[in-house]
């Protein structure tokens, strides 16, 4: 299986005209997992844990939106056994504990009621345990074998997410440059494998300040990107553009 960094969105991206449907079609263009990883920009815990593995719930991690988001569903099956084995890859390197009442947040069902709405794929959400590109790609690697047992991984987050600095009332003008400028450092390193560069994102990217102000929609690339690292297949764009000005570029590691 590959592995995926995708943008989430907010709850209205289940309404968007076009962005759902590129999600769905990028979905039917991969084998059907087994059951899906899922680490997402909203759930930092150290040390990394394990979220509900029998039933599924949801947390609700958003504000002010209109009633009908906290009505969203997504019954997906648990992953025991997959719990079971990301413990055995991850323990040997890192401590491992138990949420067994910490659900799918936003960042994970958003996504998912849109590439696969049947809501029939076993899914485990993890923590980030921490911010640090070098240590969640560390944790990409130590997932790696799960690629060859059929499970996706997924990293969500947002490839630019300078809220503070976006006007949503005006969300069809052209990207501020410090989204297009982020965006764009970010495909050119991705697309020459550049990883040494993106490690080093805080030294190197422009306009970081403002394209991300906190890290946590970044970094969840890394989990991706260590997944595959060692297996040096084609990386593909999956998806690009911009949504509200942020960028919704999502990669796939083949």
């Amino acid at each position: 299986m590959p592995a995926l960094y995708l943008g989430h969105g907010a709850p209205p991206l289940v309404d968007d005209p076009t962005w759902p449907g590129q999600l769905a079609s990028w979905a039917a263009s991969i084998d059907r997992p087994e059951a899906i990883l899922m680490v997402s920009a909203h759930w930092e815990h150290a040390p990394l844990s394990l979220a509900a593995t029998s039933t599924v719930p949801l947390v609700y991690d958003f504000w002010g939106f209109p009633e009908r988001y906290y009505q969203l569903t997504y019954p997906a099956p648990g992953a025991p056994q997959l719990a079971a084995r990301v413990r055995e890859l991850v323990a040997p390197h890192q401590t491992v504990s138990d949420s067994p009442g910490r659900g799918l947040d936003h960042g994970a069902f958003i996504p998912l009621m849109c590439m696969w709405p049947e809501a029939d794929v076993p899914v485990l959400q993890i923590s980030m345990p921490s911010l640090s590109a070098g240590a969640l790609l560390e944790t990409g690697r130590q997932l790696a074998p799960l690629r060859d047992e059929g499970v996706l991984i997924i990293g969500s987050g947002f490839l630019t997410h300078g809220l503070p600095f976006i006007d949503p009332g005006r969300p069809d003008d052209d990207p501020p440059s410090w989204s297009a400028e982020f965006d764009a450092w970010a495909a050119d390193c991705i697309a020459a494998k550049d990883f040494d560069a993106l490690l080093d994102y805080r030294e190197r990217a422009p306009a970081l300040q403002y394209a991300h102000p906190t890290v946590d929609h970044l970094v969840p690339l890394f989990v991706a990107i260590g997944a595959t690292i060692d297996a040096s297949g084609p990386i593909d764009t999956a998806i690009k553009g911009f949504w509200l000005n942020l960028s919704k570029r999502s990669f796939q590691f083949n």
